[in-house]
């Protein structure tokens, strides 16, 4: 297409790198979109900025780089929990967590599943992107970082996930291993499908007749009502038996 009048060059040449740019802009976008992070929790290198923490680590382990420690009881999923303010906790090197402000644990089956470190606003990195920018260097992460909530950033790996955010004007950290909480997860629905079916089996009732001495279960029911003065409810067809009781013939 030939552009003739002078005029309308600039106009032109202005649309073009319009659309130039919105290209560029979807190539970028997509290409973000599609970067991922393979990494493996054990391809994780010691940090400085975890301050000898790592994932996977035994209680014991923990209590060892951090005495005095009070872990909180394991509930009936196997998980524990803890948190402590190293600059108030009593006989601990101040100066081997200087910058944090708190430390959060939390163990599945006594290994630690999630570290959550909180960041004095003194920090080296006082903000999201310098965190991002640093952490990437010293725990040798991929550029896969994504928008997380409000002014977060968020990368996920294969196994485990970082997050940072803004907290109380510092940088708060979390470290997840998320096959542990899948694990905690799964137990939990496991628990919930449990409660779910002693919950339905405690409903049902085998409803019996004293004088003819025969019981109906829920999936076949007397054609007449039994009466109130020979009605008796039983919780299973085994205990109606161990009673004396039989399946009425329509029930066999």
């Amino acid at each position: 297409m030939t552009v003739s009048s002078p005029f309308l060059r600039p106009k032109f040449l202005s649309l073009v790198g319009a659309a130039l740019f919105s290209v560029l802009c979807c190539v970028t976008d997509v290409a973000a979109q599609t970067t991922q992070c393979s990494m493996k929790l054990a391809d994780l290198p010691p940090s400085a900025e975890l301050f000898g923490f790592q994932l996977g680590m035994t209680a014991e382990q923990v209590n060892a780089h951090l005495p005095h420690i009070a872990f909180g009881r394991v509930d009936d999923f196997g998980v524990s929990k803890t948190t402590t303010n190293p600059q108030f906790t009593a006989d601990l090197d101040k100066t081997a967590f200087a910058g944090v402000r708190t430390i959060s644990l939390d163990f599945l089956d006594n290994h630690l599943s999630s570290l959550w470190l909180g960041y004095e606003s003194s920090y080296k990195w006082q903000t999201v992107p310098d965190f991002v920018a640093g952490l990437s260097q010293s725990l040798h992460l991929p550029n896969a970082w994504e928008t997380w909530k409000l002014r977060g950033s968020r990368i996920r790996c294969a196994g485990f996930q970082i997050t940072l955010s803004m907290v109380a004007g510092g940088a708060s950290l979390h470290l997840i291993d998320e096959t542990a909480e899948k694990t905690i997860a799964a137990r939990r629905q496991a628990k919930d499908q449990e409660e779910m079916a002693a919950a339905a089996e405690g409903e049902s009732e085998i409803i019996a007749d004293r004088e003819s001495k025969v019981y109906y279960s829920d999936a076949c029911r007397p054609v007449t009502e039994v009466k109130e003065t020979n009605r008796i409810l039983f919780k299973s067809l085994e205990d109606a038996e161990k009673a004396g009781y039989k399946a009425a013939k329509k029930c066999q």
